[in-house]
């Protein structure tokens, strides 16, 4: 009973939507007040309505309820309540049903906390975002619907892919849809403003929080993504630029120039157009991302579906919601030009070229990841793009963006003086030149490359820190004074210092990790060592364990230094009957600044057993940075100029048009 009102909510839900979509768009373009407040409530209505199908789904899985279709296939009685639960999200029709809650809660949000938005542009923020639910509504009650039922009612379920029962997939997939779908808030608003044909510094500050609580959970969601590739498939590596890997970094590159970009359109009411683009490319990224997992057109251990007609459905709604964007771009754009001036050499010359960089490197992942697929059905020919093509196209866009990130901030806004915003770095020159050489003298000249990768970290880092240092006036005020700066800044600027100083280290941990990673490949017997980066590990043997639904066979690893022990690692090959499937757990031995990581192979019929066994120095940086980027994102979020939402106008009367800030708000 309880799975037929989930279904039957998804049905309310799509009517809802569908007059969501209409009616407060006729009552924006009519100057109906009551049409237009529609809007709020409407959104509110189709959460709620979403929210009972979607915990209607978590129940039978929580229950083990076998006679759904969905439960069946994807879940089994002894599992863990953590993974039955996050066993909703691993499968496709339960990760759509994800997918259109998250949407309908960002609408909601808007509903509830855009209340200082102009009713008119409310209304038609949330009338775009029901066009988009209507879309996949229908999706999921055509072609995905989760609540099918079984007859016969099988005994048990098929049990969940034992490489997804990890608890950081149980919130990795949750994490990127808050990424994903949240760009669509961003995609809502540009083609609202659209319509209405204004964009104005307001606009922006109101685009700019959805944006950041966007980039902040798809930031979030890669990381995880890419730890759980690091410890659980047991290759040692951390991203391989998988094409389901590059569907979700692509949105990630442009929603970072993104929000780059609707900085320039609040300060210097500039780059209107080119905002707007962004915003409707990064919701088109995602959309790519939804097609590339379900339409079966790719094989990865990322993709939930391999219906062509599940495919032809989402690309029909990518081409109908990117199209229909872009022309609607097309028409209204030119209504959108002038703002201010700048000069190349300024604050805002310096985030265009930002904006140019990433969106360049968006395009050149997008082209590595979509060549095959064009070339395959155009010619019947297959090719694979990997690694190599990566490193070579991409690494050397991002050095002169992150070059530049490091003098952008030293320019002032309209017009700058370079020489004069270089000559304010030169501890990050110092810096920058004493990693090289200190990097150069520890590890021979065969490290030139990895001694500039840490030499641009220690750059972007040390840059960083001098703006920080600059304006709280460190080194020139008493330390009282420029603690009272620190505590004065906005928590923007914090943001920006953590999330840039966050990138610095992420920088780090990707160059160590890639320069001086040690592996060794052995066939071990019980008894033997084996040298690795300064460490002895010991096989002591194998022991086979029972879990509660697995067996596996566990060694049993000594790590010592200097002939102390100095931890025990035990690298399992679980086998799961259920499913009859196997997987890799992966011991490692951390310190932040290094990861001694093990995986156990097969046996070799006489006794011995294949280890791989790695030294990863930095590796834990990128995670680490990744963390502080992500945290500097949310700072952020919590500045009262995004809480506001935009500039109070003056009083006096309909003439008086400037803006004045309001009381204790600080200027950046």
């Amino acid at each position: 009973m309880i799975a037929e009102i989930g279904h039957f909510a998804l049905i309310l839900a799509l009517c809802v939507a569908a007059l969501q979509a209409v009616v407060p768009l006729v009552g924006a373009q009519r100057g109906d007040p009551a049409l237009t407040a529609w809007a709020g409530p409407a959104a509110l209505t189709q959460l709620l309505f979403v929210g009972i199908a979607f915990f209607a789904l978590t129940h039978a899985y929580a229950v083990s309820d076998f006679s759904l279709a969905n439960v069946a296939a994807n879940s089994h009685s002894l599992k863990p309540l953590l993974y039955k639960i996050s066993g909703v999200w691993s499968n496709h029709e339960g990760s759509m049903l994800l997918w259109v809650f998250i949407l309908a809660l960002f609408g909601a949000a808007v509903a509830l906390f855009g209340r200082n938005l102009p009713p008119s542009l409310r209304a038609r923020v949330l009338a775009v975002q029901a066009m988009i639910g209507v879309g996949f509504l229908l999706f999921i009650l055509f072609t995905s619907n989760p609540f099918e039922r079984l007859w016969p009612v099988p005994a048990d379920g098929a049990g969940l892919n034992p490489i997804l029962r990890d608890p950081g997939l149980a919130f990795h997939p949750p994490f990127l849809y808050l990424g994903y779908v949240g760009f669509s808030i961003a995609f809502c608003f540009a083609i609202a403003a659209l319509i209405e044909g204004r964009v104005d510094p307001a606009w922006a500050r109101w685009v700019r929080p959805w944006t950041l609580a966007a980039w902040c959970a798809l930031t979030i969601g890669i990381a995880m993504g890419s730890w759980w590739a690091y410890y659980t498939l047991g290759w040692g590596g951390w991203w391989f630029w998988d094409p389901v890997e590059n569907a979700s970094f692509l949105p990630w590159l442009v929603g970072t120039a993104l929000l780059h970009s609707a900085v320039v359109v609040e300060k210097r009411d500039a780059l209107k157009p080119w905002t707007i683009l962004l915003a409707i490319i990064a919701f088109s990224m995602s959309l790519l991302g939804t097609f590339l997992v379900r339409s079966g057109v790719l094989s990865s251990v990322h993709a939930f579906a391999t219906d062509p007609m599940r495919g032809v459905f989402i690309l029909a709604l990518l081409s109908l919601y990117t199209g229909g964007a872009l022309a609607l771009f097309a028409w209204r754009a030119p209504q959108l030009a002038g703002g201010g001036l700048f000069a190349p050499i300024s604050r805002e010359g310096g985030l265009l070229l930002n904006n140019l960089l990433l969106t360049t490197a968006a395009a050149t992942v997008l082209i590595g990841t979509l060549y095959p697929l064009f070339l395959d059905v155009i010619a019947k020919q297959k090719v694979s793009v990997g690694p190599p093509f990566f490193n070579m196209t991409f690494v050397p866009i991002m050095v002169p963006l992150l070059v530049a990130m490091a003098v952008g901030p030293m320019l002032p806004w309209k017009r700058g003086d370079l020489p004069a915003a270089l000559s304010r770095l030169k501890f990050a020159y110092v810096a920058t030149a004493a990693v090289a050489l200190a990097t150069l003298a520890a590890s021979g000249a065969r490290s030139i490359g990895a001694a500039c990768g840490l030499a641009l970290a220690a750059w972007v880092f040390s840059a960083t820190m001098t703006e920080l240092a600059e304006r709280v006036r460190l080194f020139v005020e008493p330390i009282g004074a420029v603690l009272r700066r620190a505590r004065q800044l906005p928590r923007a600027s914090w943001g920006m210092t953590l999330a840039h100083a966050g990138m610095a280290v992420v920088i780090a941990g990707i160059t160590g990790s890639t320069a001086w990673t040690e592996e060794r490949i052995v066939n071990a017997r019980p008894g033997q060592s084996f040298e690795l980066a300064g460490y002895t590990i010991a096989f002591d043997g194998v022991n086979e364990v029972l879990g509660p639904d697995y067996t596996a066979t566990r060694a049993d690893l000594r790590l010592l230094r200097d002939g102390v022990a100095i931890a025990t690692l035990h690298p399992e090959k679980r086998f799961y009957p259920v499913e009859n499937s196997s997987v890799t757990g992966v011991a490692i031995r951390t310190n932040l600044m290094a990861d001694v990581y093990a995986v156990v192979g097969d046996s070799d019929g006489s006794g011995g057993y294949v280890l791989r066994l790695y030294h990863n120095p930095l590796v834990p940086w990128i995670w680490l940075g990744a963390a502080v980027m992500a945290f500097g994102g949310l700072v952020s979020l919590t500045d009262r100029r995004h809480r506001i939402g935009a500039p109070a106008r003056r009083a006096g009367g309909p003439n008086r048009r400037r803006f004045r800030r309001r009381p204790n708000e600080v200027a950046e």
